[in-house]
């Protein structure tokens, strides 16, 4: 049985001047497939085994070819967009025909030249596309790292909910919460982040941030400049809601608190019922 997007070992049954004919075994009337002949390695005859991989031509035809692709059949791999049309975009894996990712399978909309993470999947019409959803069930929990590690990974999905999902080394599931800011991140952007949980199924929480002693001057530093912002007067202090503090500030609620009360420690500013002010 030939199998569509997983690499086989297969047979040769037959030569012929453009390639070969390969099947799963030499029973007659077996499914055959098409290896071009400049795929085809020298001496080889029929009888011979080869290792190949299957996918679809431009014609939905079974094809062969003896290149490694970047990605095989409900794996996953970072590839790079080679094109974007007006029905989706063309991803580079590694074989003459660009894979295609539906905008439907989109996470975010990709450009040419993104490197992004995809997942390979056989659609309803029984053809090979990349689909940037799904990843976070296939995404590997069993990571080498432990709380306090600093971590590579690239941002593959947002969520309103938890935060914006990153694969650490492009293989690890992990997950930036939503209390932290990450406004300015984008799809398939490759971040420097801090362990900061190590789940007991293997994901990992991290941060973008340094250690708290070490964020507060760069956090008391961020408040001053909103507070100048807003003329030397913030409309609020550090009893307001989480949600707010988040919009207008870009801290969480206890990194504000902790910036507001190093700011307010040095005589920076005063705190009042409504509000924190500049001292004059």
């Amino acid at each position: 049985m030939l199998k569509l997007g997983e690499k086989q070992t297969l047979i040769v049954v037959k030569n012929v001047e453009f390639g070969v004919y390969l099947a799963a075994n030499k029973e007659a009337g077996e499914e055959r497939v098409l290896l071009p002949a400049k795929q085809v390695p020298k001496g080889i005859k029929t009888g011979d085994f080869l290792e190949v991989f299957l996918y679809k031509d431009s014609k939905d035809r079974f094809i062969a070819t003896t290149r490694e692709p970047k990605l095989t059949l409900n794996q996953f791999a970072v590839l790079k967009v080679a094109q974007v049309t007006k029905i989706g975009a063309f991803l580079d894996w590694g074989l003459e025909k660009d894979l295609f990712l539906p905008y439907k399978e989109q996470t975010a909309r990709v450009k040419q030249g993104d490197e992004i993470l995809v997942r390979l999947y056989i659609d309803k019409s029984e053809r090979l596309c990349a689909s940037m959803k799904g990843l976070y069930h296939i995404l590997s929990q069993n990571p080498p790292y432990r709380v306090e590690d600093d971590v590579q990974g690239r941002v593959y999905e947002f969520s309103r909910n938890f935060g914006a999902f990153v694969a650490v080394d492009d293989k690890y599931s992990a997950l930036i919460p939503k209390h932290e800011d990450h406004s300015q991140l984008h799809i398939g952007e490759v971040i420097h982040a801090r362990v900061t949980e190590v789940k007991e199924d293997g994901k990992l929480t991290l941060s973008l941030r340094k250690k708290a002693y070490l964020q507060i001057e760069e956090d008391a530093n961020r408040v001053l400049q909103v507070i100048e912002e807003f003329a030397g007067v913030l409309p609020f202090n550090d009893k307001a809601p989480a949600e707010v503090i988040m919009r207008d500030v870009g801290l969480s609620k206890n990194a504000f608190k902790r910036a507001v009360g190093h700011l307010y420690k040095e005589r920076i500013v005063e705190i009042t019922d409504k509000s924190i002010r500049l001292v004059k």
